[in-house]
């Protein structure tokens, strides 16, 4: 049964999962990138991102590994694909990860403004998906194929699916870092009244992990 969940997505300890003054320069914002110290030296981080061999173990490549585990698509939101606001003024920004992203599978970006699928190399393909993301997550669970959709964030994209009580479990790395400012995860969530609660909490020097699950697989 095709589940739909949030996996690797990690927050500073003042609850902001991306820093401030977001752009192509600082695409996680201004100190985002501390956020991801626990994943960036994992063994599964520097295979999937980089092929390369190598890299730690233990308790956060374990979280790592689990993310990518039967995943048939992800859905992401534009600012996870690009910096561009407004209409794409051209086609050659085809995302931050280079000719080889790290998904394998098909992608479905959330925009105001179509544009065709782009094939990428190593089973990637993104489409850009202007009906909501209601139509991303039709589209994601069929592509899917009965393996799990994996919503990639930013935050807004998940609070929109975190809503509609459309997620059943939520991965959260915990970092021990403080950003001051940025854009919140939960802000106006209530996850009690949504039906979470934590299953699983493991810590590691570099960060808390939490497993957050409603009781029961969502019908929806």
């Amino acid at each position: 049964m095709t589940r739909v969940r949030v996996a690797g997505f990690t927050l500073s300890l003042d609850g902001y999962g991306a820093g401030p003054d977001q752009d192509i320069n600082n695409p996680l914002g201004i100190g985002g990138m501390e956020l991801h110290q626990w994943l960036v030296a994992t063994r599964t981080f520097q295979r999937t991102l980089f092929g390369k061999d190598g890299g730690t173990t233990g308790v956060d490549d374990d979280f790592a590994a689990r993310s990518f585990r039967n995943v048939g698509a992800w859905i992401l939101g534009r600012n996870m694909f690009g910096p561009i606001r407004g209409d794409w003024p051209d086609d050659t920004w085809k995302g931050w990860w280079g000719d080889n992203p790290p998904y394998h599978v098909p992608v479905f970006v959330l925009t105001h403004y179509a544009r065709a699928p782009i094939e990428m190399a190593g089973g990637t393909t993104f489409h850009f998906i202007t009906g909501g993301f209601r139509e991303a997550l039709d589209r994601a669970r069929e592509a899917a194929g009965g393996k799990d959709v994996r919503i990639g964030g930013g935050p807004g994209t998940i609070r929109q699916y975190l809503r509609e009580g459309l997620i059943d479990e939520l991965h959260i790395a915990i970092s021990p870092v403080l950003l001051g400012r940025g854009e919140p995860l939960f802000e106006g969530i209530d996850l009690r009244a949504l039906g979470y609660a934590c299953v699983e909490s493991v810590a590691s020097e570099k960060a808390t992990h939490v497993v957050l699950r409603r009781p029961s697989p969502m019908n929806t």
